[in-house]
Parts: C-alpha cells; sequence; structure tokens
C-alpha cells in the first residue's frame, strides 16, 4: 500500500491541475471501490471547484467551493494520471481499471485506475473533518510540528506494545507504513524488537527517532516515493526512493554503517516484515 511519502508525492502532482479548477463532467464507470460510491456522486462534483487540495494521513483531501470534501485513498493500487489534453476532440482508451475520470476545466484529464479496487472515493461536509468516521481516529502529522522526542515519550508512556507496532499504529501517527518504520528504526539505531516503552526513560533516544522518522520521510518524498509493485507519480513516472533502502528487502547483505559488520536480518512481527541489523539496532 502507498505510504505517506507516495501519497505525498500524488497529492503534489494533482494540485497544479485540480486546485482552483472546476470539475466540468466527471465519469463515473462502476458503483463501488472498497466501498460505494456516494449517492449522486457525479452530480455533486460536476461544476464545483476545487479550492484546495492537501493531505491528510495516506488520504487525499479536496476541499470544493460547495462545502464538501472529496476524500480520495489509494488503497493497494490505486494511481492517477494527468493528461493536459482539451476537453474536445480526443478520443480517449478506456482502460479496464479506468474507474474514474475528471475532466477539468482547464483541460486536464485525470484518471483514476485501481486493479484491485481497494481505493476509495467518498464526499461528505466540510464540518465533519474532524468527526468524519475515516478521519477522526488519526494522529498527528509526522511532518509537522507536533512530532518530537518528548510526543514520542508521552506516547509510548506505559505501552506494552513493541517499538515497530507503535509507530505503524495510526492513532498515534498518521502515515507511517512498514517500509518507512523500519528505514527510521535503522537510521536511530533502535530495534523494531524493544519495547515501545523504553523510550521514556532515555530522551536522547526518543529525540533521534523522530528526528530520522522526519528525514527519511522527506527523503522520500524528494525521490518520488518507492516503487515496489503497482505505484507510480501523477506523470506514470516510478519513485525511486527503493534504490537507496537502508535495510528493506536488504536481508542478508551487510549493514551500511561504517562502524558496524553486522547483517540486515529479516523477521515477521503482525504480519508484516521487518528488516534491522541485530547487531547496531538495539
Amino acid at each position: 500500500m502507498p505510504e505517506l511519502p507516495e501519497v505525498e508525492t500524488v497529492c503534489r502532482g494533482l494540485a497544479p491541475v485540480m486546485e482552483n479548477n472546476r470539475f466540468v463532467r466527471v465519469e463515473q464507470r462502476r458503483d463501488n471501490l472498497r466501498i460505494p460510491f456516494p449517492e449522486n456522486f457525479v452530480a455533486r462534483l460536476e461544476n464545483c471547484t476545487v479550492t484546495a487540495l492537501w493531505r491528510r494521513a495516506k488520504y487525499i483531501v479536496a476541499e470544493l467551493d460547495s462545502s464538501e470534501v472529496l476524500l480520495m485513498h489509494l488503497g493497494m493500487s490505486g494511481s492517477f494520471n494527468i493528461e493536459e489534453a482539451p476537453l474536445a476532440g480526443i478520443d480517449e482508451a478506456i482502460g479496464t481499471h479506468d474507474h474514474v475520470v475528471f475532466h477539468m476545466s482547464n483541460g486536464a484529464r485525470i484518471t483514476y485506475s485501481d486493479p484491485r479496487r481497494f481505493g476509495l472515493m467518498t464526499l461528505f461536509d466540510a464540518k465533519e473533518m474532524s468527526t468524519h468516521r475515516l478521519l477522526k481516529n488519526i494522529g498527528i502529522e509526522p511532518l509537522g510540528n507536533e512530532l518530537s522526542g518528548d510526543f514520542l515519550s508521552h506516547c509510548f508512556k506505559n505501552k506494552k506494545t513493541n517499538l515497530k507496532a507503535g509507530l505503524l499504529d495510526q492513532k498515534n501517527i498518521a502515515g507511517l507504513g512498514n517500509i518507512y518504520v523500519c528505514e527510521a528504526l535503522y537510521r536511530s539505531h533502535l530495534s523494531p524488537l524493544r519495547r515501545a516503552s523504553t523510550l521514556c526513560r532515555n530522551r536522547e533516544r526518543a529525540d533521534a527517532l523522530a528526528s530520522a522518522i522526519r528525514t527519511v520521510l522527506s527523503d522520500a518524498i524528494k525521490a518520488g516515493g518507492s516503487s515496489l509493485n503497482d505505484y507510480v507519480q501523477t506523470n506514470g513516472e516510478l519513485g525511486y526512493f527503493q534504490h537507496t533502502f537502508d535495510v528493506y528487502g536488504r536481508q542478508g547483505e551487510n549493514c551500511k554503517h561504517d562502524d558496524c559488520s553486522g547483517k540486515i536480518k529479516r523477521i515477521v512481527q503482525s504480519g508484516r516484515s521487518s528488516f534491522y541489523c541485530p547487531k547496531c539496532q538495539r
């Protein structure tokens, strides 16, 4: 599933062609994705203007001048493709997995494709942003000012879970996924097996982890995200952060830390692969 850097990259790709532009025509080619499309989905979007486009956790949020919000999630295999083509006079090829097409007032055509159909699109009143069932229990944004060593120490106080699980819990921190948690733990020399509550006793480790989370996410966004399976950017290009992974997918290879002779190990935690160096991550 695309994680925060991939969703942020897609959001930044969509913003120039969606913000301050109007939905001239919307094509809805099926009744549902992961969940059914909302009632009158097409009619509620057409002739509305996108006043702002931003990301919340792994969701893309489009604010409309109708006072509604279009909430979109890529699921496992969703992607947007942008074609800056005239609205008329061009025949478009309809792909089997092209489920929604936005025709924008600036001439852009934005196609949402999703082979597995685990993504979603829904509409609701903007006043419900903080209470909507999909958003109300999401934690802080890791790229915002709230993430700090103090926050992590307080968040994980008395937690019996391991550090990896604590970081993946979306109620704590929004948007973190398996890849970037593995990478951040490696950069901060912390084991995914460590009990989360131990951060309370060591402010230096907590500060290092907060810093590592920020930097690994920022580095991944600069690289356009990581393309391992279905993910592509809105221009069709792959992300390339996967070429600089320190631990993810590198089991059996040498640790990259200069002062470490360890090898990367793969274990399974809660059904997910964790990659780390047992020698220098404690």
